[in-house]
């Protein structure tokens, strides 16, 4: 599995840097947003390094299948997922990605517009 000892969140992810863990496992972990655009706002991320979207193969189908997978019961465990929520991610900067390891972030809790940006 890659690792970028410069990244933060595979500092994050092997626990070498502190955040508001929500779940962990082998593949995933997910912590809260330290600065929440909704009442609901987390972060899940791969374990591995992996940069962004643009970056994924069928190698990543476990890791990705898992991803949606906690995203979907920490939707429900927070109580938005009867009413909805988004999972997003950007790739690149032009996106808006601000840290280069793929995240989604799982909003909810409050009436999101379309179109999102």
């Amino acid at each position: 599995m890659s690792y970028d000892e410069s990244c933060l969140f595979c500092r994050i992810g092997r626990g070498e840097a502190s955040a508001d863990m929500v779940h962990e496992d082998d593949l995933v972990v997910a912590f809260r947003d330290i600065s929440p655009k909704a009442p609901t706002h987390v972060l899940l991320i791969p374990r591995e390094h992996v940069i962004s979207a643009a970056e994924l193969g069928q190698q990543h189908a476990e890791m990705l299948g898992r991803l949606f997978g906690v995203a979907a019961k920490l939707a429900r465990d927070a109580g938005v997922a009867d009413e909805g929520f988004r999972l997003v991610t950007n790739a690149g900067p032009g996106a808006g990605q601000s840290v280069n390891h793929l995240h989604f972030h799982l909003l909810g809790g409050r009436a999101l517009g379309w179109p999102p940006g």
